[in-house]
C-alpha cells in the first residue's frame, strides 16, 4: 500500500471515527489523496460531476425515495393492511403473517427497506403491542425480517445503485429478485407459523363478508402500482428510469385526488424528506467517485483480481468470501457506501472468474439487508426502536431465525445461481 492510498485509508477512518457525514468522510479522503499526489484539486469536481451528470439511471433513486414516502403519507399502509387481513388473517398468528405480506406488496411499491420498516412496519407493530400474546421483542422482530423484502422484491433502489457500478441491466436485476424475494417471503411465514403454534398466538376475528368489496376495493387501487411499474418495464413502456417517475406519479395521485389523505402540510413534509433523504444518497455518491477515482489510479481492483486468480478460487469459493466480507462489513457500514466502494473493487474478479453479474448483484443486495438486521449496528433494528421504543436487545432476542434462515437462503443462492436467473434467462435476458 503506498503512502497516498494510505493517507486516504486513515482519512476515510478517521472522519467515521469522529461521526462525520459518510458522504464528507468519503470526499475528505479523495482530497487527502489528491494532495499527497500533487494532483489538481479540480478533479475533485470533474469526478464529482461527471460520475452524477452522466449516469441516467441514477434519477430513478430520487423518485422511487419520493414515491415511498408519498405512500407513508397517504393512508396506503392500513390500506394494505386491511386487505391483508382478509387474506391471512385467519391463520395462526395472523397479524405477524399480515406484516409479512403487507411488505410482499409495499415492496412492489418503494424499493426501500427503511421506508417499509416506517410505513407498513409500524401499522403492523401497533396492533400486535394491542394483544398481550404477542411479545415487543416478537412484534419488532418479525417487522425488522420481513422489511428487508423491500430492496429484494422490484422495484430496488440498491439494484439501480448496483446497476450504475456494474453495468448490469436493471430489468434483468429486478427479474432476478424476484424468485429469492418470494422465497424470503414463504420462508418466513413458516417461521412465524412454527413460533405462533408453539405459543398458542391468536387468529385474527373474521371479517363480515359485507364488509369485504369495500375493504378489497381500498387496497386494490394501491396494489395496482407494481403492476404498472413490471408491466410497463416488461412490455417496453417505459424504461426502469422511467418507472421510478411513474411510480411517483401514480402514488401522488392516488394520495392526494384518489384517497385525499394529503395536505399541502403532510405534502411540502414529504418534498422535505425525500430531499433531504435524496440529498445524503447523493453525497455518498459523490464520494464514492473520488474513492473509486483513487483505487482505480492505483490498481487496487486490478490487484484485487490477480489476488483471486492466484488463489484459484471457484466461482462458489469466491462468492461465499463475498458473502463473508459483506456480512461482516454490514455491521459497521452503510448500504450505500458498500455498493459504491466495495463493490467496484470486486467486480474486476468477478468477471475474471465468470460470474454472472446479475447474479453476483443479488447476492450483494442480499448480504446488506442481512447487514441492516444482524447487530451490533443493524440499521434496521435502530430505525424500529426509534419508531416503537421496542429495545434492540429484545428484536435481537427474537429475531434470530429469521436471521438463520436469511443465511440458509443466502447460501442455497450462492450454490445454486438459477434461483436468481431462471425468471431473467426465461424472459430473455442475457445475464452472463
Amino acid at each position: 500500500m503506498n503512502n497516498a492510498i494510505l493517507v486516504l485509508v486513515l482519512v476515510l477512518v478517521a472522519g467515521m471515527l469522529l461521526r462525520m457525514p459518510i458522504g464528507f468522510s468519503m470526499l475528505a479522503a479523495g482530497v487527502a489523496y489528491l494532495l499527497v499526489k500533487r494532483q489538481d484539486l479540480g478533479l475533485v469536481a470533474e469526478q464529482v460531476c461527471n460520475g452524477l451528470y452522466n449516469s441516467y439511471v441514477l434519477l430513478a433513486v430520487p423518485l422511487f425515495v419520493f414515491a415511498a414516502n408519498i405512500m407513508n403519507a397517504g393512508t396506503v399502509s392500513e390500506r394494505i393492511f386491511d386487505f391483508c387481513r382478509i387474506l391471512v388473517g385467519r391463520v395462526r398468528g395472523g397479524l405477524a403473517q399480515v406484516d409479512i405480506l403487507v411488505s410482499v406488496i409495499f415492496s412492489g411499491m418503494s424499493g426501500s427497506a427503511i421506508a417499509d420498516a416506517a410505513g407498513p412496519g409500524l401499522v403492523t407493530i401497533r396492533q400486535m403491542l394491542k394483544k398481550p400474546e404477542y411479545s415487543r421483542g416478537f412484534a419488532g422482530a418479525v417487522v425488522v425480517a420481513s422489511a428487508t423484502l423491500g430492496p429484494i422484491i422490484p422495484p430496488s433502489i440498491p439494484m439501480v445503485i448496483y446497476a450504475l457500478v456494474s453495468g448490469a441491466s436493471v430489468g434483468a436485476l429486478f427479474l432476478g429478485g424476484v424468485v429469492p424475494g418470494f422465497l424470503m417471503a414463504f420462508l418466513m411465514m413458516v417461521v412465524v407459523h412454527i413460533i405462533a403454534t408453539k405459543r398458542n398466538m391468536p387468529r385474527e376475528a373474521s371479517i363480515p363478508m359485507r364488509e369485504w368489496p369495500a375493504i378489497l376495493f381500498r387496497g386494490a387501487l394501491p396494489i395496482s402500482m407494481p403492476i404498472v411499474l413490471l408491466g410497463g418495464i416488461y412490455s417496453g413502456a417505459f424504461t426502469p428510469t422511467e418507472a421510478a417517475a411513474v411510480a411517483a406519479l401514480h402514488a401522488l395521485i392516488l394520495a392526494s385526488v384518489v384517497f385525499r389523505a394529503l395536505s399541502w402540510r403532510s405534502f411540502w413534509a414529504v418534498v422535505m424528506e425525500s430531499t433531504r433523504a435524496s440529498s445524503v444518497i447523493t453525497l455518498i455518491l459523490a464520494g464514492s467517485f473520488m474513492l473509486n477515482y483513487a483505487f482505480t489510479s492505483e490498481g487496487v481492483p486490478q490487484a484485487m483480481a490477480m489476488w483471486v486468480d492466484s488463489m484459484h478460487l471457484s466461482q462458489v469459493k469466491f462468492l461465499l468470501f463475498v458473502n463473508l466480507m459483506f456480512l461482516g462489513l454490514g455491521c459497521f457500514l452503510d448500504v450505500s457506501v458498500l455498493l459504491l466502494v466495495f463493490v467496484p473493487m470486486l467486480l474486476p474478479a468477478a468477471k475474471l472468474l465468470g460470474v454472472d453479474l446479475v447474479h453476483f448483484g443479488v447476492l450483494v443486495v442480499l448480504n446488506m439487508m442481512i447487514g441492516l438486521i444482524h447487530p451490533p449496528f443493524g440499521m434496521l433494528l435502530f430505525v424500529t426502536k426509534a419508531l416503537t421504543g421496542i429495545p434492540i436487545g429484545e428484536m435481537m432476542k427474537e429475531g434470530w431465525p429469521f436471521l438463520v434462515m436469511l443465511l440458509l437462503l443466502l447460501v442455497a443462492m450462492t450454490v445454486f445461481p438459477q434461483i436468481v436467473l431462471w425468471l431473467p434467462q426465461t424472459m430473455g435476458y442475457v445475464t452472463h
